[in-house]
């Protein structure tokens, strides 16, 4: 069968769902006639209706829809009429209930009460439950049946729970919140070098070698207020002796916005992701405390090779978070986003804005890389408009100014995803680049575009993989077996599975967490639906930037796994997650218009 459209993927003709014809009713004496409508009658028709606006641009089916996820609905309100209180929702013992102790709360403090206007369960099995042997969101959880007693006591399972141990890293401490919300942080150690290393200060020489050594010296002193004294509190570790990563070889799971949260990265890493990093986090949140920007540094213990990436538009606030981070969290790097696109970011210098900031871009990657003791990376596109490349120019120096790691996005801010990344400028730029070790991003979507893309780019040390690991994360496994992989479809529901229960663990497991996990999982949805099975292909590998015709699966699930439709991904979710709340809505955050 040959591609009857560009872009468009090949399928086995058994498979594919055949459009009707579209028909002409004509009313007649003798009754209905139908006549097939060809393309030209088509195109009559559309002419006929711009004269009768008498303006083309009235046709509203020519109107492309602009900004449209601007003001997305919230998918979930909380009803706040009903909550319990704090004091009465993980209370293991009759003794243990403790009265309120603000005196104008609005909450339910009967525990009973509150169970008898709960929503019912959406299963009486609790993943929480059955893990740790105590489930946190106690009489909320809506999956509570089997660790609820009729009195609204949380019972607990004290073998599991004694063994159990926190497995997420990085969590905001409520003492550093505060310090944080009220500015009593101490960052002079971020702010002195800074202010010594920016060029646009132009201090004298002189002044910078003994400035540096100054801080070095102060550096050393800053011994740790808590906790055991360690050999890196007493000896602080000079520039050349910064904590070293093999990157050679290594599969790079991409920071991505929104959908690249901690569950997901589980289950990248489950299917041989070496290394993953959080999703973009900006450095302005980061400095305010604000939980919902911490949540992102948050690190899962199956995470061996983790780092974080921020985005800032002056060094002074990169330099204050690397610091920060380096001194509360427990990182293996710090990646700066240099590939940002949007325009709330771009317009406001930080991103792949920060490409066409020099002075600022060289302020931030000198005063992170030297305050820092484990490595800084940057990850940056090609430049802002398609025809006119400058990530060759901007390499050389970021290497200089003492970037570790630099991973290049074939694509330009301008093309987003609707040109093919340029793999051939991605070698340009590692050749540059030497020794610093260079990885490649975009457009893998299978183990022969991996080979394919090393053959292109042999210099890169590795490849990071976005998009491709969205709409199939076993691309991972399939690359270190060196196989197409034809998944089932029971297989593909087991990792959608995985993925619910990993959310209930991070967001948990009330109905506030379980609508939390299903907008992840629907936003996900949105890409797992673009994978077509190996056994449907006409010509396999699937190409990232093909879409299937309407078709349908080898079962029913697969057919449902591969709609389009919105009201398909809820069907999903509610298998998991029990029917959504009235007044549910969902509009996807990721739109790739290369893939519509």
């Amino acid at each position: 069968m040959t591609n009857p459209k560009a872009g468009v993927c090949d399928i086995k003709e058994e498979y594919i769902i055949q459009k009707q014809d579209k028909v002409d009713k004509t009313h007649t004496n003798d009754g209905i006639s139908k006549r097939k409508l060809s393309e030209n009658d088509e195109t009559e028709a559309k002419r006929s209706r711009h004269d009768e606006n008498g303006d083309p641009s009235n046709d509203k089916s020519k109107v492309k829809r602009r900004g449209q996820n601007k003001a997305r609905p919230k998918t979930f309100q909380n009803d706040k009429q009903n909550k319990p209180c704090p004091s009465i929702i993980n209370v293991t013992s009759i003794d243990d209930i403790e009265p309120c102790k603000f005196t104008n709360c609005k909450y339910i403090h009967n525990p009973v009460q509150y169970l008898s206007s709960k929503q019912q369960d959406i299963s009486d099995t609790c993943h929480l439950f059955n893990l740790r042997g105590r489930c946190p969101r106690g009489i909320t959880c809506r999956f509570g049946a089997g660790h609820i007693t009729k009195d609204g006591l949380n019972i607990v399972d004290e073998i599991k729970f004694s063994t159990w141990k926190e497995d997420t890293k990085n969590t905001l401490q409520p003492s550093l919140q505060i310090s944080l919300q009220k500015r009593k942080y101490n960052f002079s150690l971020a702010e002195k070098l800074v202010k010594t290393l920016d060029s646009r200060n132009k201090p004298d020489k002189k002044d910078i070698e003994t400035d540096t050594a100054k801080l070095q010296t102060e550096n050393e002193n800053i011994i740790h207020k808590s906790g055991a004294i360690i050999d890196d509190d007493l000896i602080k570790l000079l520039p050349r002796e910064r904590k070293i990563i093999d990157w050679k070889n290594k599969l790079y799971l991409s920071p991505l916005t929104t959908v690249g949260n901690l569950p997901f990265r589980r289950i990248c890493k489950q299917y041989g992701a070496d290394v993953t990093c959080g999703e973009m986090a900006l450095c302005e949140s980061l400095l305010k405390g604000l939980k919902q920007e911490w949540a992102l540094v948050k690190r899962h213990e199956s995470e061996n090779l983790f780092g974080a990436q921020i985005c800032g538009n002056n060094a002074y606030g990169i330099a204050k978070v690397a610091q920060i981070l380096q001194e509360n969290t427990d990182l293996d790097f710090i990646d700066l986003n240099l590939g940002c696109p949007i325009d709330l970011i771009y317009k406001k210098g930080g991103g792949s804005g920060m490409m066409h900031r020099m002075p600022a871009l060289e302020a931030s990657v000198r005063s992170a890389s030297k305050l820092l003791n484990i490595p800084f990376t940057i990850k940056m596109r090609t430049g802002i408009y398609q025809d006119k490349k400058i990530a060759h120019n901007i390499i050389p120096k970021v290497v200089d100014w003492g970037a570790s790691l630099i991973t290049l996005h074939g694509r330009s801010r301008e093309a987003r995803y609707t040109k093919l990344a340029d793999w051939e400028y991605i070698e340009t730029c590692a050749k540059i680049a030497t020794p610093c070790p260079v990885f490649g991003n975009g457009d893998i979507l299978s183990y022969e575009d991996y080979i394919n893309r090393r053959e292109i780019a042999p210099t890169i040390q590795g490849v990071m993989i976005g998009r491709g690991a969205l709409i199939k994360p076993w691309i991972f496994t399939e690359i270190k077996e060196q196989k197409l992989w034809d998944i089932s479809s029971n297989e593909r529901f087991d990792i959608i599975k995985k993925f619910t229960n990993f959310g209930l663990e991070h967001w948990g497991s009330d109905t506030q967490g379980v609508e939390n996990t299903r907008r992840f999982l629907l936003e996900w949805l949105s890409f797992l639906y673009r994978y077509i099975p190996v056994g449907l292909l006409e010509r396999p590998p699937q190409k990232i930037n093909e879409r299937p015709p309407m078709y349908f699966g080898r079962n029913d699930l697969e057919t449902l796994m591969a709609s389009g439709n919105c009201a398909d991904w809820i069907k999903i979710s509610e298998m998991l997650l029990g029917p959504v709340p009235n007044g549910f809505q969902f509009l996807p955050k990721h739109k790739a218009n290369s893939y519509q």
